[in-house]
């Protein structure tokens, strides 16, 4: 039984290592400032080598997939994995209830994971 037990747990992980990029969003928390203004905590993990391989932006999406904020990451994270950087002062149009999470990486691009979470009221 002690066999099949880990066997499931490393066919679970493996889909989930594939399925990981350059730079992946795996947490979020946000905080409802006021109005339609959200600030975010977001932690990304990243395969950085220095100033050519690192994750560079931080976006905020609507549903639409339209940018609602951007942060620009100024350096490499190579020794800070993974981290945690903040985006605020984030409008959010009238309605919408829920926001995507990416992480842009220099050079990959947006291959990572993305987080969608829902807004506090």
């Amino acid at each position: 039984m002690r066999g099949l037990t880990l066997a499931l747990i490393v066919a679970s992980i493996l889909p989930l290592a594939a399925q990981a990029g350059e730079a992946d969003v795996i947490a979020a928390t946000v905080d409802h400032r006021s109005g339609r203004i959200y600030d975010f905590d977001v932690t990304i993990r990243s395969r950085e080598t220095g100033w050519e391989r690192y994750a560079n932006r931080i976006e905020v999406l609507g549903p639409d997939g339209k940018i609602l904020s951007t942060r620009v990451l100024e350096h490499p994270h190579e020794q800070e994995q993974p981290f945690t950087r903040d985006v605020t002062g984030v409008e959010v149009p009238r309605g919408v209830t829920e926001v995507t999470i990416r992480a842009h990486h220099k050079p990959a691009g947006y291959d990572g994971a993305t987080l969608r979470v829902t807004l506090p009221r």
